[in-house]
């Protein structure tokens, strides 16, 4: 299986984008700027679904769907909400076509226009606060605590598949509740919940902080975030929490009956992961050979692989081959036998290599004599020689290796390039040339954060927690600086 694409040294970005193709994840489609998600892809994604789903339901949560459609009188009713995305809402304002004068063609029929346009939501919360507004009266009507899995719209001009497409999968929650200190522990609650997954599942260390003023979402009095590094020394935004205070209660009068029998406005949360962790999980991981799958995320942890000359050595392999594939499946590893004849077993070992597939297993006739099995690992490419008996046991051991491993490595990588830096000029020198997370002091200001971000393209990542209080000075204004943020440049 050819692997003519760039290496990531030679063009990143387009080793991104091949490997995303080649490996059969997803492909652009007819609709410029959305993509189709192939089977393989979608598998993976599905995996991330099933994995935080029982995540939300473990901590109380349950599912339910709202419109795709939002009244636009909607937006307007919060102010910060309606400029946040104003610029990438897709509006539909007519409901029917006919058939042009002509007759060649189709057009709007424009005796069938909307009274009120409706947005592709670009995010729920104004439809699901509307709703939430007949949902609750009393504070025995509280918490509510929802998450849908859905598709959002927000009209990207610069696109690129996974990490930014004009539509894209994703959850929302949203969550109502009787206090401003139950909707900050949700907030942060949720945080958590992300951040496991993300090291847990996609082997992908982040960092927990809260986002600078500049690069809350719009609407939220706080933005809770879990930022990861690229191998190209980029950040990623990789999952936000927000508290949204009663800004949307205010805006769609939602209020409830207290225990002590005052009228009060609801707090409220909101927060989301997407389809853009397929991206970070791509990036954090893969290598030029192709994709690096962690196995918790695998839609194929195993492939074993035949090696034969004729059908009555395929059966007898297969005999052995079926036997661990039982073995490994009952400890609820997925495991595919690829007995197919159409392509030869050196083909079938690039594929998987290229697919990301952790671990793959070759066995052939001398490995029946000797009751032996090649054991190849994605991660370092290294393979071995092992005795069949107990192998089921091994290979689970290995891909617990393998998950261990790739978490390790990129941590090793966010701390090598992770550096602080307290000059304007060394600031720049390290941005420009070295990428990374760059710790530096900062003024606290909206102003500095533009100009920093107008002269670099780096933008305050997140001001990490339990980061310790150090007296300094903003590396650009000069004025004084109570701790150190994280600046980088960032998908």
């Amino acid at each position: 299986m050819a692997k003519d694409f760039p290496t990531r040294e030679e063009n990143y970005a387009q080793w991104y984008n091949d490997l995303v193709i080649k490996a059969d994840l997803a492909e652009n489609s007819a609709v410029r700027g959305c993509m189709v998600i192939k089977p393989y892809g979608y598998a993976i994604w599905e995996k991330m679904q099933a994995t935080l789903d029982k995540m939300f339901k473990d901590t109380g949560h349950v599912n339910a769907y709202f419109p795709l459609f939002i009244p636009k009188s909607f937006f307007s009713k919060e102010a910060a909400h309606v400029e946040g995305f104003a610029k990438e809402c897709a509006v539909v304002t007519h409901y029917r076509l006919k058939n042009s004068p002509d007759g060649k063609g189709i057009v709007v029929d424009e005796t069938a226009k909307l009274e009120e346009e409706l947005i592709v939501r670009p995010t729920s919360e104004t439809i699901i606060w509307d709703t939430y507004r007949n949902w609750i009266q009393s504070y025995r009507d509280l918490p509510i605590l929802i998450n849908q899995w859905a598709n959002v719209v927000r009209w990207e001009m610069r696109t690129r598949l996974f990490l930014r497409t004009a539509e894209f999968l994703w959850q929302e929650g949203h969550t109502a509740h009787a206090t401003r200190e139950e909707a900050i522990e949700e907030t942060e609650k949720i945080l958590d919940v992300y951040a496991l997954f993300a090291e847990k599942w996609m082997a992908m260390p982040v960092l927990k902080g809260v986002k600078s003023p500049n690069e809350r979402f719009a609407g939220a009095v706080e933005t809770y975030c879990i930022e990861a590094l690229m191998q190209d020394g980029k950040a990623l935004q990789a999952g936000t929490s927000h508290f949204l205070g009663q800004n949307f209660a205010k805006a769609f009068d939602v209020k409830f009956l207290s225990k002590e029998n005052k009228l009060e406005l609801v707090w409220a949360t909101s927060w989301g992961v997407s389809t853009r962790l397929m991206g970070a999980l791509i990036m954090a991981h893969s290598d030029d050979n192709g994709l690096v799958l962690p196995p918790k995320l695998a839609p194929i942890q195993v492939a074993i692989v035949p090696i034969y000359r004729n059908m009555e050595q395929l059966e007898n392999i297969s005999k052995v081959a079926n036997d661990i594939k039982k073995k490994l499946e009952d400890k609820g590893i997925s495991v595919k036998f690829d007995d197919r004849d159409t392509f030869k077993p050196g083909w079938k070992f690039a594929e998987y290599e290229f697919k990301g597939v952790p671990v793959r297993l070759a066995i052939g006739p001398r490995d029946l004599e000797n009751k032996t099995i090649e054991v190849a690992r994605r991660d370092t490419l290294e393979k071995e020689i092992l005795q069949l008996e107990d192998i089921e046991n091994k290979v689970e051991h290995l891909l617990e290796q393998i998950q261990e491993n790739l978490y390790q490595k990129a941590l090793s990588f966010r701390e090598n390039n992770t550096q602080a830096v307290n000059t304007w000029e060394e600031f720049k020198d390290v941005i420009e040339n070295k990428g990374g997370f760059v710790l530096a002091h900062w003024d606290g200001t909206a102003e500095t954060e533009e100009k920093i971000k107008a002269e670099t393209k780096a933008t305050i990542r997140t001001i990490p927690f339990n980061t310790r209080m150090e007296e300094g000075k903003c590396i650009y204004s000069g004025k004084p600086s109570a701790q150190r943020v994280v600046f980088a440049r960032a998908y």
